[in-house]
């Protein structure tokens, strides 16, 4: 399952408190293009249906099925650029060592 950074975590609440969309709202990552390959992401009020729902120090991120599959076992990092742009980047997960 999806991990946050500490950063993603604190940019995912503050993105989220300043649409002002209630307490259960979130970040949803979906594929609205198959073809394209991207992930969109927007605030949300809640999950939809079938969202995996994952939630870090206070930060939720709502997960269609397609991002659900992409993403799982890595972690979310971002951070805010320059000139204020919010970039999310993806990072695999450690193994576990043995």
């Amino acid at each position: 399952m999806l991990t946050l950074t500490e950063n993603a975590s604190t940019i995912v609440k503050t993105l989220v408190d300043q649409t002002e969309v209630g307490d259960d709202a979130g970040l949803r990552f979906s594929q609205e293009d198959p073809a394209a390959g991207a992930l969109t992401v927007t605030t949300s009020e809640q999950p939809v249906p079938g969202d995996a729902v994952v939630e870090s120090d206070g930060a939720k991120v709502f997960l269609d099925e397609t991002a659900a599959v992409a993403l799982a076992d890595q972690v979310l990092d971002a951070n805010v650029d320059q000139s204020g742009a919010v970039q999310f980047s993806i990072i695999p997960s450690a193994a576990p060592t043995a």
